[in-house]
């Protein structure tokens, strides 16, 4: 349904932009290709900033205080939004961190509770820098597989838990929470027995939960620090996805009970690296940006269902499971039979591109996320950022159709 505001006009973020406004744009998602391609890849909203954003920076600006960050303010503005969106009275102030952003945040957690050589378990498909960035703290990968229906497979998740544990190693387990690239909400069934799972194979948990509030209509985010059995795991968060502030680098993490001791000694340095602008930004989006986003999530509830029409219409061999949080769409493309067999861990840029996303780049003019990034399963799949203006969608879609049409 679409929004008015007192005066009849609407209110959806993404009808507000024209797409010449955005080619305006000079981050990676409008300038990584050329302007006849329409990008759905990188995940960035094309919406504007939400206007308490926007009046916290342009107060920060005529202040001149560009410092360093101090304060608890990012820590409680976050309490205060878990508690009014999803009624968790935790964390305790004192058990969060300000880290440089969620993926910076993850390997230092990993630095705290493994050590070089350890094996870190994620379910694949799945974010690609899962791979990249595990890699690149020394710590080696253990792939546990989706299931069919695209949710956690807890018989492959305790047998990826015990390979990781071989020869008595240390291991962590990195979710995903809610889910990308498949947009699954992960049930509180569900991380709870991920949580009883951790607890009898002597496996950390570390919960990527920047998706959080982007849940849709029909679902709900239950933040995994909240379950029982969780206490000894470790959460990462910012509003960097909700409120589209990639470019503003600050994030939280976040200790359960257990695990406070092990925060503090995370090295003083690490809270030197969030910018102090990000800090206000992502602060006064926890704070007073509920409103822009509830805008934002009947936004993107009506273009997952518009998503819906346009592959049965242009692509009706896809298979295409709506998801439930995020705004990211995967669809499987094997029946094009442009599987790609290299490994995972790439970025998403042009280099990685591969099978079903190279063939709709060169072949439609639309820039796709390539599923061999993502892991096992990922191959002949594609990730799509329904995060735009309805018409772009429609042409996007309208181009694919007539790619595979003309094959």
């Amino acid at each position: 349904m679409v929004q008015e505001d007192e005066t009849g006009r609407r209110t959806d973020p993404f009808v507000q932009l024209s797409l010449r406004q955005l080619r305006e744009r000079t981050s990676m998602k409008w300038r990584t290709f050329p302007e006849d391609v329409l990008p759905l890849w990188v995940a960035e909203m094309d919406v504007p900033l939400a206007p308490a954003i926007v009046e916290a920076l342009h107060r920060t600006i005529d202040l001149g205080d560009t410092g360093y960050p101090y304060g608890s303010a990012y820590a409680e503005a976050f309490i205060g939004f878990a508690y009014d969106r999803w009624r968790w009275s935790g964390p305790r102030i004192e058990h969060t961190a300000i880290v440089p952003d969620v993926m910076m945040g993850v390997v230092e957690v990993l630095r705290l509770i493994t050590g070089p050589g350890d094996a870190v378990v994620v379910c694949s498909p799945v974010y690609p820098p899962f791979f990249a960035f595990v890699t690149h703290a020394d710590r080696h990968v253990v792939e546990a597989p989706l299931g069919e229906d695209l949710r956690i497979d807890l018989a492959a998740l305790e047998e990826a838990f015990v390979r990781a544990r071989g020869h008595g190693r240390r291991a962590a387990f990195l979710m995903s929470n809610p889910h990308n690239p498949t947009g699954v909400a992960h049930s509180r069934e569900e991380l709870e027995a991920i949580a009883e799972l951790a607890r009898r194979h002597g496996v950390r948990v570390v919960s990527d939960e920047i998706h959080a509030p982007l849940v849709l209509s029909g679902a709900s985010f239950t933040p995994f620090l909240s379950v029982q059995g969780a206490e000894n795991a470790f959460a990462l968060t910012s509003a960097s996805k909700a409120w589209n502030l990639a470019g503003l680098k600050a994030a939280l993490a976040i200790a359960g009970a257990e695990a406070a001791d092990e925060l503090r000694h995370m090295p003083e340095e690490v809270g030197h690296g969030p910018s102090h602008l990000g800090v206000i930004a992502h602060t006064a989006a926890f704070q007073k940006g509920g409103d822009w986003l509830d805008e934002v999530l009947v936004g993107l509830d009506a273009n997952r269902h518009l998503l819906g029409r346009l592959v049965r219409e242009h692509l009706p061999r896809a298979r295409y499971r709506p998801p439930q949080s995020t705004y990211l769409a995967w669809l499987d493309c094997t029946w094009l039979g442009l599987h790609d067999g290299r490994g995972p861990g790439g970025p998403g840029v042009v280099s990685d591109m591969a099978g079903p996303a190279r063939m709709f780049l060169d072949e439609a003019g639309v820039a796709l996320s390539s599923g061999h990034v993502f892991g096992s399963g990922g191959e002949g799949c594609v990730r799509l950022n329904f995060a735009t203006s309805p018409d772009i969608l429609r042409e996007a879609l309208s181009r694919m159709g007539r790619a595979v049409r003309d094959r």
